[in-house]
């Protein structure tokens, strides 16, 4: 008797005990009724029943900069180092001056021409120079030729018609800093000012790894982008051009989507290519677990531009019934993005079982001593 009494108030508090029962999350209609009652995120539920539904593919390009007009190759700015040749005939002025490279050291009257080349000369971060006899010179932003123009003027009265060379030994301005991912990084000199953002990620040796796990990170004086590398390859239009003073970085962040609920397994899953569709996305998380889901209830958690406001981003829940034959087709041409949520409904199915499953864990114990009580008294 006070064995059948402690069975029944087992199955009195088990009974009562049901509705805290665990589970692996809501079911698809509780999910549907709490996007319906949500009042503070801003919630919206898309039924995925056709290809109207199926979301536009965005590209995945974060801010987009502005494609500027290239600048001069040639254009002088702070840390260039120049080579300055003065060309001089008849009464020379520098060949006159000691100290200077090629010089004579008295002076004379040369009919034919003699160069005289000046001491390397940086360019400070004020953008000028110091020439002998001219003075210190402005070149920020000018190219050689308009330097060499500016030094016969500022020679003017001290030498007899001057000519004047300039030409770049080590060349800062017209360069890009590119580093991270990349066979090698360092500083690289664009020789056209037309190279875009593939080109110099092509010229600094190629990326390491796949484009579709990559960032370039573009910092360009205040503007600042993002751009998956392959998006970028894929999309010539995209590509827009590199600017003297950029700075590239190739960062390592791999495409992923998250997997919760009732699946064959949760987990952070890396996309396999730059492209991936909801139902390799199914595939890749094992599908609705085979005791706990519900094939009904399939959603995709993700925010998206909203139009209303621009710059503004939204939640929103697709719903996809994979119990439809029809969803199998849709499911491929439904694109999955980085950071989406694919989760799997309970199904309420689950829970008679659980509590059979639960009867079977309590009781056992007790039936084995039934059992072996019965075996003593025998």
């Amino acid at each position: 008797m006070k064995l059948q009494s402690s069975l029944l108030l087992s199955t009195t508090l088990l009974l009562g005990a049901c509705a805290t029962l665990p589970s692996s999350g809501p079911t698809g209609g509780q999910v549907t009724k709490a996007v319906s009652a949500d009042t503070q995120l801003g919630l919206s539920l898309v039924e995925v029943e056709s290809a109207a539904e199926i979301p536009a593919v965005a590209a995945d390009m974060g801010t987009r900069l502005g494609d500027r007009p290239p600048p001069p190759t040639d254009m002088i700015g702070p840390g260039d180092v120049l080579n300055v040749a003065i060309y001089e005939a008849g009464v020379t002025l520098f060949s006159n001056s000691p100290g200077m490279a090629g010089g004579a050291a008295s002076a004379g009257f040369d009919t034919g021409a003699r160069a005289q080349n000046l001491p390397e000369m940086r360019v400070d971060d004020n953008g000028d120079i110091t020439i002998p006899y001219a003075g210190k010179l402005r070149v920020l932003g000018e190219t050689p030729a308009e330097i060499e123009r500016q030094i016969r003027l500022a020679l003017r009265g001290y030498s007899q018609n001057p000519q004047v060379l300039v030409t770049r030994r080590s060349v800062i301005t017209n360069s890009v800093i590119v580093g991270g991912e990349v066979a090698k990084p360092g500083r690289l000199v664009l020789d056209t000012n037309r190279e875009t953002l593939s080109d110099v990620v092509a010229l600094a040796g190629g990326y390491r790894g796949k484009a579709s796990d990559l960032v370039i990170r573009v910092k360009r004086r205040d503007e600042s982008a993002d751009y998956r590398l392959s998006t970028l390859l894929d999309n010539p239009t995209l590509d827009v051009r590199a600017y003297p003073g950029d700075r590239f970085t190739l960062v390592y962040d791999p495409l992923s989507f998250s997997v919760l609920g009732a699946a064959g397994r949760m987990d952070q899953i890396p996309f396999v290519t730059g492209s991936l569709t909801l139902a390799q996305a199914i595939s890749a998380a094992g599908g609705p677990n085979p005791n706990l889901g519900d094939p009904a209830a399939v959603f995709v958690f993700r925010y998206v531009d909203d139009p209303a406001n621009p710059g503004q981003r939204k939640p929103v829940v697709y719903h996809i019934n994979m119990m439809r034959t029809g969803s199998y087709f849709l499911a491929q041409n439904f694109r999955m993005q980085n950071k989406d949520v694919l989760y799997f409904g309970n199904a309420r199915a689950n829970q008679p079982s659980k509590v059979i499953q639960l009867i079977s864990q309590l009781f056992s114990p007790v039936v084995a001593v039934t059992s072996a009580v019965s075996v003593v008294k025998n």
